[in-house]
Parts: C-alpha cells; sequence; structure tokens
C-alpha cells in the first residue's frame, strides 16, 4: 500500500494564519500613523489658506475681520459681498492630542480659534496637531499676521 498523502499539516496551516495575522496587524498600525500624520498635515494647510483669506480682507478693510466673523463652516465675507473665503475649514476629526497635552483639545475636538487683536490690527488662530508637521512642532501653535510660531 502507498501511503504517499499530500496535503497540509494541521500545524502548518496554524503556522501560515499566525504569520499573516502578524502581517496584517502591522499594516494597521502603520496605516494608522499615516492617516493622523495626514490630519496633521491638513490642519497646518488649512490654518495657511485661513491666514491667506484674513491678509486679502486686510488689504481691502485695512483691518481683520472681528472674532464672530470667522467661524468654522462659514464663510468670510467683506463689504460689498466679497467672499474672501468660501468657508472657513474644520479641523479633521479624531483631535490628535500629542502626549495628553491638555492645552490643545477642549471636549473631544481641537478647533482653529480665531481672535481679532488690537482693534483689527492683528489676530491670533490658535490649532492643535498632534506630531511635528513641516517645520510645525507637536502641540498648541498660533498664527499670527507674522507667521506661525508655538507656544
Amino acid at each position: 500500500m502507498n501511503k504517499n498523502k499530500k496535503g497540509f499539516t494541521l500545524i502548518e496551516l496554524l503556522v501560515v494564519i499566525a504569520i499573516i495575522g502578524l502581517l496584517s496587524t502591522l499594516a494597521i498600525v502603520a496605516l494608522n500613523s499615516v492617516r493622523q500624520k495626514s490630519r496633521d498635515a491638513k490642519r497646518v494647510a488649512d490654518v495657511k489658506q485661513i491666514q491667506t483669506a484674513l491678509e486679502l480682507y486686510y488689504n481691502d478693510h485695512f483691518g481683520y475681520p472681528d472674532s464672530t466673523s470667522v467661524t468654522q463652516g462659514e464663510p468670510i465675507i467683506g463689504l460689498n459681498d466679497v467672499t474672501y473665503m468660501a468657508q472657513v475649514p474644520e479641523a479633521p476629526e479624531p483631535a490628535d492630542n500629542p502626549s495628553g497635552d491638555s492645552t490643545c483639545v477642549t471636549g473631544d475636538t481641537n478647533d482653529y480659534n480665531y481672535i481679532q487683536d488690537d482693534d483689527g490690527s492683528s489676530y491670533s488662530l490658535d490649532y492643535c496637531i498632534g506630531a511635528n508637521t513641516g517645520n510645525v512642532d507637536a502641540g498648541l501653535n498660533t498664527a499670527t499676521p507674522a507667521g506661525i510660531h508655538d507656544n
């Protein structure tokens, strides 16, 4: 009798399943890191777009809009119904809170907080990123007419 059976043993199948599980876990961890970096890059790009709209507004009105005029999800509109930004972007979710920094996150969000300073001659735009992005450090940052700087 020829007992030459072909096939995989149970141990071989379990080893292959364990390897596939390990590789999929590593892929998911790497994907989450990429997602966080993507959210941070979007936050920095959003802030730069808001700064550009604010500078255009300043050039036409010789001052920055008041604090209630720059609201996430709403347009920035000047005199004569000139639109400087169709919609102020909202910070991407979830909030990436670096090392549990409580200054970055209020509740479950990390909104872009615009405040007009000095009777319209300046402003501050606070936002938070979870990791260093380009030349912007992780944590709470502030954008002003002079540029972006960390707190």
